[in-house]
């Protein structure tokens, strides 16, 4: 064995913030390479991230480059050389996972300037301690830095970011950019000087053709009203700087789940930059939201609230968004209320999120409903669909071809767990005195690790096909539900409250499609696609007054069951 030197990797990283002695790359590299010819290591390889920060992984070039070069195991190294685990990384997860997939190819982590080697058991218990310690480190920087952009808020700088529209950074200051802003100032005097809300300033942007301006950070050329009500809850506008206004915390019984949530504390002072609107005018525009969202709190969140059936399924005959329940007070001549108008509106009518139709009908909620009720009735009281309905529940699904994927997969596993059974064998009946046993074992090793790598293939395999066979049994069985409760549609609908109703029809119904103009016998309905395979062909059924509405079948969630008879 003499002569024959172990192969290793090193792995240097500098973040930006780090420039300094004992942390440059050549300091790195030069500690390594002492450190491996004292060892006597033969360094095949070396990696190296420039500015990239040890907080995770990802993005690490280089980093992720040695370990696709380890898992192939193209060199044969044993080991992975590191100046300090902090340059390797600052994420305890991120250490502890990486270390894990090294050794799972037989290698090794050594820390040269910690002195810890990770093949050894005093190394195993160093790596996590200094991961933990690692990650508080981590967690020390991000709160300075959060204190600094505190400290920046308090002086009334920018935080960094792209500039709020209206503005623009010059040298990382806020200048106001007059050709953005001249929409702004005309949001607030819309919004404060008239009683319309943030949908209606949005469409009169449109109408008097204000559009945004395209930037890097929005392409919409279109106030909608989500932007109106965040252009005029910006505190910037009216020469502030606000600090800490939303918050990122982590979503409750989740592990890497965030959301922003808004802070009723947030520093707000005076900020360098020009104002755009005055301090009162922005004022008046908290007071008016505040009040329009209590109004719009007592209005949505009743006890009475309607459970609208068809929202969402029904289609708009323009642009083919969603269609959803509205309500609209009636009124006498005498302004007093005369009963409420339940209907169905295109989504994009007041322009939502930058989308505008033009399509303004009202259709009166309880004409489509009962319409669409009406030609399902007709459906299943058809004799012929009742026993295409029968037969169907009566069938089973043809598993045969995943059946023999799966027999395939469990005896190609055997096979391989056979094979990596004897190459276990055949290592431990090595003879560690014999001239070739390190090629020998290697050679072995190799193709033991390649054997895991099938294995790991083929289970995957496995569970992926078990999973499409339960797919496949759990579709068929929600089918015949559907189909069950279709055969006895009119009874159950008759007795459903709102809520089982609107069920329903998700559960049977893909879209609805309508008339763009109400039809001579008073009719809105012009076909129903079905969830499920209902019919085999279109069927025409006709409504009222002889008004025929299609019928379309349509494949369960893309797919349709292979069913055959019982023989």
């Amino acid at each position: 064995m003499k002569g024959q030197k172990i192969k290793v990797y090193t792995y240097t990283r500098v973040s930006t913030a780090m420039q300094t002695d004992g942390y440059s790359l050549d300091a790195q590299k030069a500690r390594m390479k002492a450190y491996a010819d004292y060892n006597e290591y033969e360094i095949v390889s070396t990696y190296g991230d420039v500015g990239k920060s040890g907080k995770s992984i990802e993005g690490r070039l280089e980093f992720n480059r040695m370990m696709e070069d380890i898992k192939s195991g193209k060199d044969g190294v044993s080991f992975i050389l590191v100046f300090k685990l902090s340059r390797f990384g600052r994420s305890a997860a991120d250490v502890l996972s990486t270390l894990q997939v090294l050794q799972d190819f037989g290698v090794n982590l050594i820390c040269v300037e910690d002195g810890i080697d990770f093949s050894k058991d005093a190394g195993k218990l160093m790596i996590s301690v200094l991961s933990a310690v690692a990650e508080i480190e981590r967690e020390n920087i991000r709160v300075q830095t959060m204190e600094g952009r505190i400290q920046k808020a308090r002086e009334g700088k920018w935080n960094g970011g792209f500039a709020p529209y209206g503005y623009q950074l010059v040298d990382g200051e806020l200048q106001i950019n007059e050709e953005e802003a001249a929409a702004i100032r005309v949001i607030f005097e819309q919004y404060v000087t008239t009683d319309i809300g943030a949908n209606g300033v949005a469409k009169y942007l449109e109408n008097h053709g204000i559009h945004k301006i395209q930037r890097q950070n929005g392409k919409n050329p279109l106030f909608d009203a989500h932007l109106v009500r965040l252009i005029l809850k910006n505190p910037v506008y009216c020469g502030k700087i606000a600090y800490g206004r939303r918050k990122t915390e982590k979503v409750h019984g989740t592990r890497n789940e965030y959301h922003l949530v808004e802070q009723d504390n947030y520093i707000l002072v005076d900020g360098l930059h020009e104002a755009i609107v005055a301090e009162d005018v922005w004022q008046m525009a908290q007071v008016k939201l505040l009040a329009q969202a209590k109004k719009n709190e007592h209005v949505n969140r009743g006890k009475d609230t309607k459970t609208h059936l068809l929202s969402g399924i029904v289609k708009c005959p323009v642009c083919g968004a969603g269609m959803y329940g509205n309500k609209s007070i009636k009124r006498k001549k005498d302004g007093t209320k005369y009963k409420d108008f339940y209907y169905y509106g295109c989504k994009h009518r007041t322009m939502t999120r930058g989308h505008k139709c033009d399509y303004k009908k009202q259709v009166r909620e309880e004409l489509l409903d009962d319409a669409v009720a009406e030609v399902i009735v007709k459906l299943v009281g058809n004799p012929k669909f009742a026993a295409m309905m029968q037969k169907k529940i009566n069938s089973k699904v043809d598993t045969a071809a995943i059946d023999g994927e799966l027999a395939s997969n469990e005896n190609q596993l055997r096979q391989y767990y056979a094979v990596k059974l004897k190459l276990a064998e055949e290592i431990d009946s090595l003879d560690p005195d014999d001239r070739h046993y390190i090629k020998r074992k290697a050679d072995l090793d190799d193709r033991l690790y390649r054997m895991y790598d099938k294995i790991e293939n083929v289970e995957t395999q496995l569970i992926e096909t078990r999973a499409k066979k339960q797919a496949v049994e759990a579709e068929k069985l929600t089918g015949d539900n559907i189909y069950k409760v279709l055969i006895y549609f009119e009874k159950l609908y008759a007795v459903m409250n709102e809520a089982e109703r609107r069920q329903l029809m998700e559960a049977l119904i893909s879209e609805i499609q309508i008339y763009e103009n109400r039809q001579p016998n008073g009719q809105w309905l012009k076909s129903i696609k079905f969830k499920l395979p209902i019919i085999e062909e279109d069927m025409n059924l006709s409504l009222e007054d002889d008004k025929h509405v299609k019928t379309v079948c349509l494949a369960f969630q893309g797919r349709n069951p292979v069913e055959k008879d019982k023989g």
